[in-house]
């Protein structure tokens, strides 16, 4: 069984790792490849997911309060207010870039990077 601070090290891990694709998908978008950038923020999109799921799955096994100092609880709950609306957007920004639906896109672009930040600077934040 982890523990929390291997649990809280482990979600540090990937938020940085996938927030490198991200990067490198607006990268792509700079040098004028959009294609690229629909490739790379798909595996975003299904390691996102992944993560979401599988920690999520955990949670409901685990009884958080047992891991996690009521320092960690908190701070994992204010991370949870930018990572699961940011979550909960990614299919959407899928969606729309797939149909081409580019102002939209943006749009929900904009939002997302906007609480993808808030959920890259909570998530490093964390306590382990």
């Amino acid at each position: 069984m982890p523990t929390g601070p291997q649990i809280i090290l482990t979600l540090k891990v990937l938020v940085v790792t996938v927030t490198a694709l991200l990067a490198l998908s607006l990268v792509a978008l700079a040098m004028k490849k959009p294609r690229l950038h629909g490739q790379i923020n798909t595996v975003f999109f299904a390691l996102t997911m992944l993560t979401v799921l599988c920690f999520e799955g955990f949670l409901q096994v685990v009884n958080v309060s047992e891991l996690f100092t009521p320092e960690a609880r908190h701070a994992l709950h204010v991370h949870l207010y930018f990572s699961v609306p940011s979550t909960l957007l990614l299919p959407v920004m899928m969606a729309t870039g797939k149909m081409h639906r580019r102002r939209l896109h943006i749009g929900f672009g904009l939002l997302f990077v906007t609480l993808w930040s808030g959920t890259v600077i909570t998530g490093l934040g964390l306590p382990h």
